[in-house]
């Protein structure tokens, strides 16, 4: 792990503001280094966490043993759309540099709106890559979110080496009222 990944996750989990009960799903877990940092903060909470690869999900189970021993991390090889949540409803879902966001599958948001609680939010971590003249991804993310039902709450920036990483923070406006 490089310390750009590292400094980059850490910043992440630091805008989730993990509280000890949440429960949390994490979209393409790569090798479980943002689960870890997660179970740190839980205390009676729960992380999920998929991925498309079963090898990471291997990496990830490795690395995490004592966090699914005690109930507090699950993983699942499987892409969003496959994935079988039941009736789990998550206080925030999450994913960092995962390409499905980049492709604006609107399947995919319709499984995070029906998994999402209504005081939930989703957060999409990523790097735009430097290209002139082309829209963002933070801008691509913003329109496609608000395409499909969500309401953009805020939209944060942190400078690091190579590349700056953006977080888009949003909720289903259509979530209100559906866990009363």
């Amino acid at each position: 792990m490089t310390n750009d990944i590292a400094e980059r996750l850490v910043w992440a989990v630091g805008i989730l503001d993990v509280k000890p009960a949440e429960r949390l799903l994490e979209i393409g877990c790569g090798h479980g280094v943002a689960v870890t940092l997660v179970c740190d903060r839980l205390r009676g909470g729960h992380i999920t966490a998929i991925d498309r690869s079963a090898k990471l999900i291997a990496l990830a189970e490795k690395r995490n043993r004592a966090y699914i021993a005690a109930g507090t991390a699950a993983f699942a090889a499987s892409t969003l759309a496959e994935a079988n949540f039941g009736d789990e409803r998550f206080t925030k879902i999450f994913a960092s540099n995962v390409g499905l966001f980049r492709t604006a599958r609107d399947a995919e948001l319709a499984v995070i709106k029906r998994h999402l609680s209504a005081d939930g939010a989703l957060y999409l971590f990523h790097q735009d890559p430097w290209v002139p003249e082309t829209p963002t991804l933070t801008q691509t993310l913003r329109q496609f979110l608000d395409r499909n039902g969500f309401t953009i709450e805020r939209v944060l920036r942190q400078e690091m080496e190579p590349l700056a990483v953006n977080c888009v923070i949003a909720s289903p406006s259509s979530l209100v009222g559906l866990d009363e």
